[in-house]
């Protein structure tokens, strides 16, 4: 049982990066390969600041805000330079690698016996539950702020930019200054991410970000298979939804593991089931027509 309570608090450690992606992918129709950066760089801020022994209050904004930097040049390069968004966010993640490495100083930080946000709010007395409740409350909060957000006139802008550029710049809305807060706001919340996943983890890693967007891709997929299914159209489900595909994700990979597949083929399970995903509207398309 203790198996599958990790993978759901690994699913509600990456929701944040499925929110991400979420709004990169899904709202403004950028595919954003920054997500590997600004995941670890989230990671590693954490790291950094945990072992000099800052305080919360601090390591959050500061992960935060390294998170929409990254986003914010993605956008910029894309915007201003006129540069392809896939190529922007390649060349921002390339750059991101060097960037972390430099910040972190070597290739793994341990954080094993140190305070994290785990062991600083006690709700429940087993660690684990303890863990599951402070994540509920971080991700509910974190969610209950992106959906006002996306229910406010700026957000509603955000939304059209996606939808239709040239309408929403007819209307007098700067699009490339929505592009980067989008794009920034993406990358803070995939930066969260790896503020959790550190901390959950017990350690941060440079290469701990190498492919997670997949798994955020999948979530999102996921998400949008149900709310294509149950033809959802408010906000604030597809926001649960996209949450949901996070946790689903991470328990059909333990369900792998649980059923003896070997970790080293995990890589490989994780992206045939994001293809079975992607597949299975098509392939009923197929059979209806």
């Amino acid at each position: 049982m203790d198996f599958y309570l990790t993978a759901l608090l690994q699913g509600l450690c990456f929701s944040a990066i499925a929110l991400g992606i979420y709004i990169s992918m899904k709202i403004f129709n950028i595919p954003d390969i920054t997500t590997d950066g600004s995941y670890t760089l989230g990671g590693v801020v954490t790291a950094v600041l945990i072992t000099n022994h800052q305080p919360t209050y601090i390591i959050l904004p500061a992960v935060i805000l390294a998170g929409a930097a990254a986003g914010a040049l993605t956008g910029i390069i894309h915007t201003k330079l006129k540069i392809n968004a896939l190529l922007a966010g390649i060349l921002v993640m390339t750059a991101l690698y060097s960037v972390n490495l430099s910040i972190l100083g070597r290739s793994n930080v341990p954080l094993i016996n140190l305070t994290s946000l785990f062991t600083l709010i006690s709700i429940a007395g087993d660690p684990n539950q303890n863990t599951f409740w402070i994540l509920a409350v971080f991700i509910a909060v974190i969610t209950l702020m992106i959906g006002y957000l996306l229910k406010t006139d700026f957000g509603i802008a955000m939304r059209a930019t996606g939808n239709s550029e040239s309408m929403i710049r007819a209307l007098g809305v700067n699009t490339d200054r929505m592009k980067i807060t989008g794009l920034a706001l993406a990358n803070a919340l995939t930066a969260l991410s790896g503020y959790l996943v550190a901390q959950f983890q017990g350690f941060a890693d440079i290469s701990m970000g190498i492919g997670v967007v997949i798994v955020g891709l999948g979530s999102v997929i996921i998400a949008e298979t149900l709310i294509n299914w149950f033809k959802i159209t408010s906000v604030w489900l597809s926001l649960v939804l996209v949450l949901t595909g996070a946790v689903i994700f991470q328990l059909v990979l333990a369900l792998t593991l649980s059923a003896g597949v070997d970790p080293k083929l995990l890589k490989m399970v994780t992206a045939g089931f994001v293809l079975l995903i992607v597949s299975l509207p098509r392939l009923s398309l197929l059979k209806s027509s």
